[in-house]
């Protein structure tokens, strides 16, 4: 597989400030720069994860950055790429150069996303340390997170995806029509909705810790309508989160414990609904019908069934065990 991870974002705006504030104080990632026209924020080992660009907020100035192993790893993609009729640009220094990555191509997805593959990140020579006090970011080798896009045209981007960058099918969806992308053991760095217009819906970055997460809900629900989506569990990658409206035009999802799938012998489900195990109000009609961000929706209670549960995903280490059994497992196991 040529790509191997979600290894950075970059957004314009014309609310810097705005911006450096919720990156620190409410994310809780740490500022790398000295200021002037742009922001860089790291959230693990790698000298920048998150750029922000002072000027437009429109689409055309965000970018993806999807990490490849090595020079050879993305020369094979760029040719790849060109040998399909997509047009591949190969940056100049200066641009890796501001990337903080060895070498970098650029290209568009067919809704025009501006998208840059690059080998070669550069770490830092100092700790991470957060803008508020949270343990960490789930990233490293992971990527930084997740991106959740709309696709006017689904099956042009699934195909661009899965067929000519190598992504892999996690899990589907027919209503809504959805998919859901790995590139490595995360559940998801990327997942594809369809819809006649095309916009960014989300961001994710995920936590190593739940009371981080509910800390940062927190202080999302002191800020007015900073919270677009209430605290709730996903049904495919179990993730515990919350939605909080950035100052773009775009949700940053805040989470913990997410599940991970195994590349080698992973085989794509379908899922039945999208509808979260509980909570989450207001998710279902952002992402189904394109209202924006920065408007409030109704919520679409998810349908009653049996058995809308799983297990608790954690870290060796991150948790204790309790005496006495659980009548649930137990059942589920039996059979």
């Amino acid at each position: 597989m040529g790509i191997q991870a979600f290894g950075y974002f970059g957004v314009g705006t014309d609310r810097l400030d705005d911006w450096t504030d919720f990156a620190t104080g409410q994310l809780g990632l740490q500022r790398v720069d000295g200021g002037g026209t742009s922001r860089a924020f790291r959230m693990d080992d790698r000298r920048q994860r998150l750029m922000v660009n002072s000027g437009s907020d429109a689409p055309a100035q965000r970018y993806f950055g999807w990490e490849t192993a090595d020079a050879a790893a993305l020369d094979a993609l760029a040719a790849r790429l060109e040998a399909a009729g997509v047009a591949v640009r190969r940056e100049p220094q200066a641009l890796a150069d501001r990337r903080l990555v060895a070498e970098a191509i650029s290209f568009a997805d067919p809704d025009g996303n501006r998208l840059e593959a690059f080998h070669g990140p550069m770490l830092a020579d100092t700790p991470f340390r957060p803008g508020r006090d949270i343990l960490g970011f789930r990233a490293g080798t992971l990527g930084m997170g997740h991106a959740v896009l709309t696709a006017s045209d689904f099956d042009a981007s699934l195909a661009f995806y899965r067929d000519l960058l190598g992504f892999r099918i996690s899990d589907f969806c027919h209503a809504p029509r959805a998919v859901f992308l790995h590139v490595n053991p995360r559940h998801h760095s990327l997942a594809l909705f369809a819809h006649p217009r095309m916009r960014m819906h989300h961001l994710m970055m995920e936590l190593y810790s739940l009371d981080d997460v509910g800390q940062g809900y927190d202080i999302a629900r002191a800020v007015d309508d900073r919270v677009a989506v209430t605290l709730g569990r996903h049904p495919n990658d179990y993730m515990t989160s919350f939605y909080m409206r950035s100052p773009s035009d775009f949700l940053v999802e805040y989470g913990w414990g997410a599940r991970e799938v195994d590349v080698a012998n992973w085989q794509p489900a379908e899922l039945q609904t999208v509808a979260s195990f509980w909570g989450h109000e207001g998710l279902m009609q952002s992402v189904s019908d394109g209202a924006s961000p920065h408007q409030p929706s109704a919520h679409h209670a998810p349908p009653r069934s049996a058995g809308r549960r799983a297990p608790v995903q954690v870290l060796e280490g991150s948790y204790q065990k309790l005496s006495g059994v659980c009548p649930w497992w137990d059942l589920v196991t039996s059979h």
